[in-house]
């Protein structure tokens, strides 16, 4: 088994007074030759977006894009002519693909939204640009991990899907917890990172908004105390 530790005070950062941002991996203005990536896993950023402020219009490529506010709401608009609003409590999948432009923007006037957006290299590039979101809460079983988005070839019709062999799953602890998480395939690893609260993950402490990679094993063991969240994304390292 191999470990990576990245405590939440070591991401980069950056203040451009309508967003504040901090990155788990290289993006932007922030440059880390050591925290590129995560196999498949490219971006992680902890976005903070200022009241009627957001992303712009722009364009995407070849990468599979996942959205998890946090608090508040975004106003979703894109080239595919999907629009509508991706609130606190939704996930948000969109295909780059082949190419795609999309805005993001803060739906609430006077409030921030503070979102999870990832970005995860695909398997196959220039498929057809796709769109998809759902609530999270019927997905998930309490006091354990739930997959809430899988790999295409995996996934039933109704369920979330992305161009790679990967597995979101988030963890919502209503009490302490020590469960054991079963890789998919040798060749895989997960970064996990905290939510909320405390969790233990193969012996390292990890708070709020600290995270790990583990690879090279086929289970891990996780204990998370009561009121504690995590997201888990399990990708392949090569």
């Amino acid at each position: 088994m191999k470990k990576l530790l990245h405590p939440a005070q070591t991401r980069g950062s950056a203040n451009y007074g309508w967003l504040e941002a901090r990155y788990s991996f290289s993006f932007a203005n922030y440059f880390d030759p050591e925290r590129i990536q995560f196999g498949k896993l490219r971006v992680l950023n902890d976005d903070v977006v200022a009241g009627g402020m957001g992303f712009g219009k722009h364009p995407h490529k070849n990468m599979e894009i996942v959205t998890i506010p946090q608090e508040g709401a975004l106003k979703h608009r894109d080239s595919m002519g999907n629009e509508g609003i991706v609130e606190s409590g939704d996930i948000q999948i969109m295909s780059a693909g082949s190419g795609v432009e999309h805005s993001e923007l803060n739906a609430n006037q006077n409030e921030p939204v503070k979102l999870f957006q990832i970005w995860i290299f695909p398997e196959t590039e220039n498929v057809t640009p796709r769109y998809q979101q759902k609530k999270i809460a019927p997905l998930l079983n309490k006091n354990t991990f739930s997959t809430v988005v899988k790999p295409k070839g995996v996934a039933n019709e109704d369920e979330l899907w992305v161009h790679q062999q990967a597995y979101f799953n988030i963890g919502e602890f209503t009490e302490t917890t020590k469960t054991t998480y079963e890789v998919h395939n040798r060749a895989h690893g997960i970064y996990l990172m905290v939510i909320k609260g405390t969790v233990i993950a193969e012996d390292e402490t990890l708070n709020e908004r600290d995270a790990i990679g583990i690879w090279d094993a086929d289970t891990i063991t996780i204990s998370a105390t009561t009121g504690s969240k995590a997201l888990l994304i399990e990708v392949p390292m090569n």
